[in-house]
């Protein structure tokens, strides 16, 4: 049955407030092929359209729908409408982690809703704005293993301008009654300062959200509110309050069971009894998370599980139990390519070997050469020498191992003629008969091949600063100009190809598109039936309507995208659905770090090596 535009649109609404987006997206695909001229029904489409990709995570497609309804709305001159836009934008552009352009679109979209006075729409713009301030600092801050107050500079400025935006959007959101949203503001503010390292303010709007959160009901944002206080007070050290408030977050996980939930709340409680010292209690929750995650094939978080119960083990005194845990969060490491963690678990190994007095030999803790660089890079960062049992490790041999040449038989290897070398010298003198015959038997053929395969390629260059020469000769009188015989055989092929027109054509084609590239084109608005429409609005606006500086501002920050998508991004980080977002496993490894540095000397100070005598390799010390 053939369905107009208008009603196509309607259904994948209403499917999508249903939660089926994935059908929705289809009517809203088939009412955009249907096409329409009513300008306002294509806006409303494309909106929706962008708003349901974005649902269902696909946001290169939300960003493309969300484009063509800004420059829809520009174009009818729809100041509300390119409000909307400009926001729905600025959200699409910050989960792509663009965020200048994003901050750029949300600024568009705050100037207009003030201008409107509109104060939804500010409301909306300024917590939108603090969205992409808290996730760009969190984005620049991931690289490094600060904690929460230790960020650089820059990252603390995003998470300031963050915090101011939440909290002119908090008074706001209070002036309208809007108690939902201050929910929001609120416990977005306690991240922020959580990062920010202001625990006793986290506090406060953590507390505030869990309060708003118990008077809707809502109960996932309850479990949230619960976990972010715990966190907070763990760095605050009053880990029997942290204690509490992640019991509350373990039995709302399984109100709503959930498995990753409640694996992550085990996770954070088994931390916890672990800084109070109660390693059975610790224990028994880190098992509690490792099955979870064995459960959801979590292989990362099964390896923090590994880990932990390991530790938990050594501290209870079970060292041969302790040992097999090491050994599974070894193997799990080398899968997943954690060299941190490779390194952790051959160390807990060994230690545990010499505990329970197995002799493992010399050489029975050799990591592979990378994670060896690894392991002496962190010791160079950090000012600590190696352990002593690192010294007797044999080293990969820097050069490669000797590959038996035809003829070879033993003794020497064959000298390889360096090229650079060959050229400096004929630069100076010139090589006698004798050695040119010498080195023209030691190449080898592979080497002519090279040497034939380089003046191909480099051929061009010279022949490109070559002229043809024109010899005048004179016959009977007659002066008649010849060319040399490559050009005219040059031109003769050139000529007789019957394909060279379409070559040329080619060549033409190719580079008529560099031009091509930097012009505008207008813009294409997909199911509209005709053009005439919008010609007949931009007939009626007045002709010197011109774009404001804030618009073309954002048009050329916008542009910028041109030269990020040429860049490289940095490898995906593997996902662990049982390992809390903000969790304090840093600062578990610090105080668990105590077991390694003991087993590591200091180096010497600068002034107690100048004060002693050096010590001369293969010599030994006088006494």
């Amino acid at each position: 049955m053939d369905c107009t535009c208008m009603e196509l649109a309607l259904e994948g609404e209403r499917l999508c407030k249903a939660g089926d987006c994935r059908t929705g997206v289809q009517f809203f695909e088939a009412a955009v092929n249907s096409g329409t001229d009513d300008l306002k029904t294509l806006s409303a489409i494309y909106s929706q359209l962008g708003n349901a990709y974005f649902y269902l995570q696909e946001y290169g497609k939300a960003l493309e729908y969300h484009k063509h309804d800004l420059n829809l709305a520009r174009t009818l001159g729809d100041r509300v409408g390119e409000a909307k836009a400009s926001g729905n934008l600025g959200n699409t552009l910050k989960v792509l982690c663009k965020f200048e352009e994003a901050i750029v679109c949300c600024l568009r979209h705050l100037d207009l809703s003030r201008e409107l006075k509109d104060k939804i729409g500010e409301a909306r713009a300024l917590y939108n704005l603090g969205n992409v301030y808290h996730a760009k600092g969190k984005h620049t801050g991931r690289h490094g293993n600060q904690d929460p107050g230790e960020f650089p500079q820059e990252v603390k400025d995003s998470l300031m301008k963050a915090a101011e935006y939440y909290q002119e959007n908090l008074t706001m959101v209070q002036e309208l009654g809007d108690r939902a949203a201050q929910g929001r503001a609120c416990g977005n503010l306690g991240n922020t300062h959580y990062l920010l390292g202001n625990f006793s303010h986290a506090i406060v709007y953590h507390q505030e959200r869990l309060a708003i959160a118990r008077e809707f009901g809502d109960k996932a944002a309850e479990r949230r509110a619960y976990s972010n206080l715990g966190n907070a007070h763990i760095f605050l050290g009053e880990f029997e309050v942290a204690a509490e408030h992640y019991r509350k977050t373990l039995q709302i996980a399984r109100q709503l069971r959930d498995k990753a939930l409640e694996a992550q709340a085990c996770y954070s409680l088994g931390n916890t009894y672990t800084l109070l010292k109660e390693y059975g209690k610790a224990m028994e929750y880190h098992i509690r998370h490792l099955e979870i995650a064995q459960e959801l094939s979590d292989r990362v978080g099964e390896g923090r599980a590994c880990w932990s119960v390991g530790n938990a083990l050594t501290a209870l005194g079970r060292n041969e139990e302790a040992i097999e845990y090491a050994n599974k969060h070894l193997e799990i490491s080398k899968e997943i390519g954690d060299e941190t963690g490779q390194v952790a678990a051959q160390m807990n190994i060994a230690d545990l070997k010499t505990v329970l007095g197995i002799n493992t030999g010399p050489y029975s803790y050799r990591p592979n050469i990378q994670q060896d660089q690894t392991d002496v890079g962190m010791y160079r960062r950090t000012g600590v020498s190696r352990r002593h049992s690192m010294e007797r490790m044999e080293l990969m041999k820097l050069t490669p191992d000797k590959r038996e040449l035809p003829g070879d038989h033993g003794g020497a290897r064959p000298k390889i003629p360096k090229v650079q070398k060959a050229m400096t010298i004929a630069s100076e003198t010139i090589e006698s008969p004798k050695s040119q015959s010498a080195v023209t038997e030691s190449l080898s053929p592979e080497d002519d091949g090279f040497f034939d395969l380089l003046s191909k390629f480099q051929g061009r260059r010279i022949d490109e600063q070559r002229c043809s020469l024109k010899i005048s000769t004179e016959k009977n009188g007659v002066v008649t100009k010849t060319e040399n015989k490559e050009n005219q055989e040059t031109k003769s092929k050139m000529v007789s190809t019957p394909d060279s027109d379409n070559f040329l054509d080619m060549i033409a084609g190719i580079q008529g598109s560099r031009m091509n590239d930097q012009r505008a084109s207008l813009p294409q608005f997909p199911g509209l039936n005709s053009q005439t429409v919008i010609n007949q609005y931009l007939r009626q606006r007045n002709v010197g309507d011109v774009p404001d500086d804030n618009f073309f501002e954002m048009l050329m920050r916008c542009q910028g995208a041109r030269i990020d998508d040429q860049r490289s991004q940095l490898p995906n980080v593997r996902q662990a659905p049982t390992v809390p977002d903000e969790d304090f496993f840093n600062l578990i490894q610090k105080l668990q770090s105590s077991r390694l540095d003991g087993q590591r000397t200091c180096l010497p100070d600068q002034e107690e090596m100048t004060n002693t005598n050096p010590v001369i390799p293969g010599k030994k010390k006088k006494k």
